[in-house]
């Protein structure tokens, strides 16, 4: 991920900060990798990237990489799961066959019951965010009132 530099004199010399370059430079430079990564997992796992809007996808890149470290999120990990929550079991197996439906429709069972889990976190930010479709949270038993 490109850094910038900013330069600011202090008497005694120049203090250089590193910023992490997140959303480009007013869209100079495209977006960042990790949001380019995130969308097309997001793609693959049946979700359109317009979806869901960059405050959303911010966040998971932090989750993911407060839990995995900055160097390697997984964002093939978080994207099925999420694109579950987002479309529901229905659209999500028609494009990612029966077997993955399943895999990801159990994920959230024990997550909700550690509360803690990075996948108890993507499901409470869909919720939260107001993007989770109500047939899963109503299997989940998660309340989505306002």
């Amino acid at each position: 991920m490109p850094s910038l530099c900013i330069l600011r004199w202090c008497g005694a010399g120049v203090t250089c900060f590193r910023l992490t370059i997140m959303f480009g430079i007013f869209g100079r430079f495209g977006r960042a990798r990790d949001l380019r990564q995130l969308d097309e997992e997001l793609s693959r796992a049946g979700v359109h990237p317009a979806m869901a809007s960059d405050a959303v996808k911010f966040t998971i890149i932090r989750l993911l990489k407060n839990a995995h470290g900055v160097a390697a999120p997984q964002f093939a990990q978080a994207a099925p799961l999420v694109a579950y929550c987002m479309i529901g079991s229905g659209p999500f197996a028609d494009g990612n066959g029966a077997e993955l439906t399943r895999a990801v429709a159990q994920r959230p069972h024990p997550a909700v019951a550690a509360q803690r889990s990075l996948d108890a976190q993507l499901v409470l930010l869909t919720m939260h965010a107001k993007i989770i479709r109500a047939e899963v949270a109503e299997r989940f038993g998660l309340n989505i009132d306002a």
